[in-house]
């Protein structure tokens, strides 16, 4: 089975869509499918190039915002496109933009099928664009995706139940399937928390944006009774990142914290070590179509504090109540968090529950589902 893999850009670190294609490519490869992609240029010249590279769209007056965003647009090419299209036996797309467009009719002109993953709602589009509540153009935005790429597909994967609930509500066609993006489950060895130590190590993984609201944990901490003793360690990059370095400047001003709120963007072993090292995780997003960095600190045995709301499907990994605050909620949030700072033998032994419990995420069990949904789409064209 030969899998066509397309995206806008398959290399941009800090990027959920690009981290998902290349974990997808190699877990492919690993069960034996072959898969190629295309998409723009990797603009690392040194890094790994797409099989059938596209040129770079730009669009004048937003570049800038787009490329802060940590995202770059593809430039259509129907020559570059047929030949890929025609080495493959299935095309999977993962996004609803024009240039997906355009492949899935010359796909379905070409006789082969498509299957599409919904990595992003369009509020994830529309909060880095400023607009928190423009639930009109979410709407035409969702429909256009909808008629143009999705209804052309056979299957759209859904990375959760909350995925296929909001396209099944806005009308999509293709036959749904939910599969976990999934990520690799490994050992790790747990080691229990001193609770006589400071500073506290909070951490809050994540692309520094509007809609993963990490402005939302350093609120909380004007509610928290152990603000004092919490040190917050910020893991990712992205536009809104001054904005909050701006924010714990203040808090620490202010004599509200005594610890300065560290950031930065890690390697995967990094960010594993710096997980290990920390007594809570908190997930603040508002807008996430599955959250796979909370599931990867949970492995850890880290005990999480994930955001609820309509549009996010982190909460998802929590094993009861005292796990889960309404998005935005800060003196919810800080309320979660001093609780657990009281009780830290309970910390101790619901990590290790959580650690158990997120196995059914395995990536090896993930890519068998997606290989049997390629097979579908191939048998039904």
């Amino acid at each position: 089975m030969r899998v066509l893999l397309v995206c806008n850009n398959a290399f941009l670190p800090g990027n959920g869509v690009c981290t998902a294609v290349l974990s997808l490519s190699r877990r492919l490869k690993k069960m034996g499918v072959e898969s190629r992609i295309m998409s723009c240029a990797n603009p690392n010249p040194l890094g790994i190039q797409p099989d059938y590279p596209l040129k770079h769209f730009k669009f004048p007056l937003f570049e800038p915002l787009i490329s802060a965003s940590g995202f770059m647009y593809a430039k259509y090419d129907e020559e570059v496109a047929a030949d890929a299209i025609a080495w493959a036996d299935v095309v999977h797309l993962h996004e609803g933009f024009p240039m997906e467009a355009k492949v899935a009719r010359l796909a379905r002109k070409m006789g082969k099928p498509c299957v599409g993953t919904f990595h992003l709602f369009t509020e994830n589009i529309m909060a880095n664009l400023g607009f928190k509540r423009a639930r009109l153009l979410n709407f035409l935005v969702t429909r256009w995706w909808r008629n143009s790429v999705y209804n052309h597909c056979t299957h759209v994967h859904c990375p959760t139940e909350i995925v296929k609930k909001h396209l099944l509500k806005c009308g999509f066609k293709s036959e749904m399937t939910v599969i976990t993006n999934g990520m690799d489950i490994v050992d790790s060895n747990i080691a229990p928390y001193d609770p006589s130590g400071d500073p506290i190590e909070i951490v809050c993984v994540g692309r520094f944006a509007h809609e993963k609201s990490q402005d939302t944990l350093l609120k909380a901490m004007n509610y928290s009774k152990y603000a004092h003793r919490i040190h917050l360690h910020f893991a990712g990059k992205g536009p809104c990142q001054k904005r909050y370095e701006r924010q714990a400047q203040r808090l620490l001003a202010k004599g509200v914290i005594n610890h300065a709120p560290k950031f930065g963007f890690y390697n995967i072993d990094e960010l594993r070590e710096i997980l290990r090292r920390a007594y809570l995780y908190i997930h603040c997003a508002y807008i996430e179509v599955e959250g796979l960095s909370c599931a990867e600190a949970i492995r850890e045995g880290v005990v999480p504090i994930i955001a609820e709301g309509e549009f996010t499907a982190t909460s998802q990994f929590a094993l009861d109540q005292r796990s889960i605050f309404p998005v935005f909620d800060t003196q919810a949030l800080a309320e979660r968090k001093d609780w657990w700072i009281e009780h830290p033998e309970e910390r101790v032994e619901i990590g290790l529950k959580y650690a158990k419990s997120i196995t059914k995420y395995n990536a090896d069990d993930a890519i068998r589902q997606m290989i049997q949904m390629y097979e579908d789409s191939i048998n039904q064209c």
